[in-house]
């Protein structure tokens, strides 16, 4: 068993620390050691997503993920498909929950009505990342709240940066998208054909 202690590390530390030891072919076993809720979230769903089964203990605000894989990773094809090929993959990038500046009721309204708007770019939009204020677009009491779980339902995969997330102590409040870290949105880039920053 590889044993990770990823404590006090920031994102993306303890995922690329995780993703090191799962590729050394000797490695079947791993057991991570994290000290917040977003890494914790992170390492599983990373761990996961290389076909590991996970197991989760908690000790205090110490979490111990611990990974066992008795199959190869099947990664998921990315573009393999005639479909996937024909079709663009644009990611749109939020760093704040207004757009513009000058005047912040303004900008609320102007981001409540781009992020209804979205829809419009279907079948094109691939991934919207929510990173710094743009968090709070997710959050209990958010007005834009259903029409991102729409999006969700349409197949749009949303990300919901956990450092920013823990950062603004918002991280249980979160009710849209996944928790994701800084690995997740820097891949997501090099695989979209298009990134639109708001």
């Amino acid at each position: 068993m590889k044993e990770i202690d990823a404590r006090g590390l920031a994102c993306p530390a303890p995922v690329l620390r995780t993703k090191a030891a799962v590729e050394q072919e000797d490695t079947n076993t791993v057991k991570v050691v994290v000290d917040n809720e977003a890494s914790q979230q992170n390492v599983k769903r990373f761990l996961e997503s290389q076909g590991f089964e996970t197991s989760l203990e908690k000790n205090g605000n110490e979490f111990f993920i611990t990974g066992t894989c008795n199959k190869a990773p099947q990664p998921q094809p990315e573009g393999d498909t005639q479909a996937d090929a024909e079709q663009k993959k644009i990611m749109v990038m939020c760093t704040t929950d207004r757009i513009g500046f000058g005047d912040d009721d303004l900008g609320l309204k102007l981001m409540i009505s781009f992020i209804g708007t979205l829809k419009e770019m279907d079948p094109d939009l691939w991934r919207l990342v929510l990173v710094n204020n743009g968090v709070k677009l997710t959050i209990d009491g958010s007005e834009v709240l259903q029409d991102l779980k729409e999006l969700e339902d349409r197949g749009i995969m949303i990300l919901v940066c956990g450092t920013c997330l823990d950062h603004f102590n918002l991280l249980e409040k979160k009710r849209v998208g996944e928790t994701t870290n800084m690995l997740d949105i820097v891949t997501s880039m090099q695989l979209a054909d298009k990134v639109i920053n708001i």
